[in-house]
């Protein structure tokens, strides 16, 4: 997996809880994640990052090309489930498995949250990268650097498409591969490690302001994608009828 970083990530100065929920942050390693659960459970989600991660670690040491593809890999029977996910993911959407990691494990995490019984509900976020399963609506704010739209413009999700992944790629952001020049691709999907490497794939294709028109037209052809959002510069598009934009 990448070398580990230290990346201060102001935009979780943006989370309000809300009453029945709390924040707590968990590191290890490269996973930075932050949590929203009905009680502080940072030990525990320690506990759940470590048995994640060490199965996908060795099966990365194992197979090197699973780390370093940028195409999509086959499926592998043997391999741990969230490399199951992350390889399922990637030929999804014509991507790399890695593409679609941090997503994967952010929901991971909170799916093992909720099947302990520790909370009822949950919010991960591992880098821009959120599962979200929640009993009330959420508005998830939408980062895009030093385009004038960036934390002002946010996805209103209804409690009926949850859970969920929300999940983005940049081309001039964070540590994550791009290969297109979008100051952000925010896609929704019901499964994270999805939402994560749609994004990339649809990031990919953005050369410049141009490209809007096809990206939204691209993630229309995947049935398994909500909706999506595009920021490039000033400009923004929209595709998903289950979507909501509102202003911040």
């Amino acid at each position: 997996m990448p070398a580990e970083t230290s990346e201060i990530r102001h935009y979780r100065s943006w989370i309000k809880p809300g009453e029945d929920l709390i924040s707590f942050r968990v590191v290890y390693k490269e996973t930075d994640i932050a949590v929203l659960a009905e009680k502080d459970l940072t030990m525990e989600t320690l506990t759940f990052v470590r048995e994640i991660r060490e199965p996908l670690e060795t099966y990365i040491i194992e197979h090197p090309e699973f780390f370093k593809s940028l195409k999509p890999l086959p499926e592998d029977p043997k391999a741990p489930e969230i490399a199951k996910r992350m390889l399922w993911a990637g030929k999804a959407c014509g991507v790399g498995p890695m593409a679609s990691v941090a997503g994967a494990i952010a929901e991971a995490v909170g799916r093992r949250i909720l099947e302990e019984g520790l909370s009822s509900q949950v919010a991960v976020e591992n880098g821009g990268d959120i599962f979200l399963a929640l009993k009330r609506p959420a508005t998830v704010a939408i980062y895009a650097g030093d385009s004038p739209l960036s934390g002002k413009i946010g996805l209103r999700l209804r409690e009926e498409l949850m859970p969920c992944g929300v999940c983005t790629s940049s081309g001039k952001l964070g540590h994550s591969l791009s290969l297109g020049k979008a100051e952000a691709v925010c896609v929704v999907a019901r499964e994270a490690a999805l939402a994560d490497a749609a994004a990339t794939a649809l990031g990919n294709l953005v050369k410049g302001k141009r490209s809007l028109k096809k990206v939204l037209s691209e993630a229309q052809k995947w049935p398994n994608i909500l909706g999506v959002i595009c920021i490039i510069e000033d400009e923004i598009g929209l595709y998903g009828p289950e979507l909501e934009l509102t202003l911040l």
